[in-house]
């Protein structure tokens, strides 16, 4: 295997998958003191490991380990968590298989082989006033990148890659991710009563529905290439027996704004749809906001420079990526690695060879390009 090829599978080898309800947790921040050797060992000013984001409760740790050539003022920054391993693998997760021009293991798209890319274009000279951040806990919250992002090592940077899988495209746009719970009560009780009970999985399967009913009305709204609210009602949850009227019920819900998106009108359609169903079931509702995730979009002439080269197109993208919380916190991002998103989360997840090595071109020449202020 090339050199990129034989690091990834090594790093596909340490489980730092997201807890799921059938397994604990991986350690991330096991992944972060391996690799901060390999930093160290190329040059690197300031090697790292920092302890943030989910503890150890559920049998892991979050963190991430940062590196730094100079005074950075451009971070390139991949995730080192991965989500459970999906039904259907058909090999062990954590084994890297090279079969043909592609290679398998849990991670080895999103985005351990960026990490394995930026690592090993190192060996082909070092940046200057460059980082690079490999952070936890992407893909269940955002704690490590925003620990990373308050804390005084972010200071002087002007701007940052931020590595998923986007078919070797430069995303510069993307979806954000707004998502709700709603919960209602009632008195609960023998269902020879319901007609004269609050009913709470009926109450909020009226909501379902006219949120569903809204998705579908709006689904040409938007920008051409972001069509559509996504609307996704994901679970309605409450119900004990058919013969139980259940005293409580949830619903969960989300969609994914666009950039530019009329937040304020948001808010106001979905209070007065709230209203409207608890006025009809006389049973009040109570929503809360469990994610809130503003959408990305930046046009950054130096970023592009930087990709140009190796970046077949700038896209938006359809998916959130923490690049929205660079954007946030003032440093201009731009969304670009290897692997394909249609293979990340994906049983038999793989990211093929040649898109390694393309990788490992683009870091060279971002490194290289370091050396003349970008």
């Amino acid at each position: 295997m090339t050199p990129v090829a034989t690091l990834l599978a090594e790093l596909v080898g340490f489980p730092t998958q997201q807890p799921s309800a059938d397994r604990s947790g991986g350690d991330e921040l096991a992944l972060c003191r391996h690799l901060a050797p390999l930093l160290a060992a190329r040059g690197a000013d300031e090697v790292v490991v920092v302890e943030a984001g989910r503890g150890s409760d559920d049998g892991g740790q979050g963190g991430y380990v940062f590196a730094r050539w100079g005074q950075p003022r451009l971070v390139i920054n991949a995730h080192v968590d991965t989500v459970p391993a999906n039904r259907g693998w058909s090999r062990d997760p954590w084994t890297a298989v090279t079969v043909d021009d592609r290679l398998y293991g849990l991670g080895a798209c999103d985005t351990k082989g960026a990490i394995a890319a930026a690592i090993t274009a190192l060996d082909r000279g070092p940046p200057r006033d460059v980082a690079l951040l490999f952070s936890g806990d992407e893909e269940r919250g955002t704690a490590s990148i925003r620990h990373f992002l308050a804390s005084p090592r972010r200071a002087g940077l002007e701007r940052a890659i931020v590595c998923e899988p986007t078919a070797r495209q430069a995303g510069v746009r993307h979806r954000g991710v707004l998502a709700y719970r709603a919960t209602t009560r009632g008195e609960g009780g023998h269902s020879s009563r319901a007609d004269r009970m609050a009913r709470p999985v009926a109450t909020l399967a009226r909501l379902a529905v006219a949120l569903d009913d809204l998705g579908r009305a709006r689904a040409t709204d938007g920008p051409v290439e972001m069509p559509g609210l996504c609307m996704n009602v994901a679970a309605l949850d409450g119900g004990l027996a058919f013969n139980v009227v259940p005293t409580s019920a949830s619903l969960t819900w989300s969609l994914r704004p666009w950039p530019g998106f009329d937040r304020a009108a948001w808010d106001a359609e979905l209070a007065a749809m709230v209203d409207a169903v608890e006025l009809r079931a006389g049973a009040p509702i109570t929503v809360e906001q469990v994610t809130d995730h503003a959408p990305f979009g930046v046009d950054d002439a130096r970023l592009a420079a930087l990709v140009d080269g190796h970046a077949r197109a700038r896209v938006g993208l359809d998916f959130w990526t923490e690049a929205a919380l660079y954007q946030a916190a003032g440093i201009a991002a731009i969304v670009i690695g290897p692997g394909d998103i249609a293979q990340a989360h994906a049983a038999d997840e793989y990211v093929t060879l040649a898109d390694l090595d393309w990788a490992v071109e683009l870091f060279t020449h971002v490194y290289a390009r370091s050396h003349g202020g970008e």
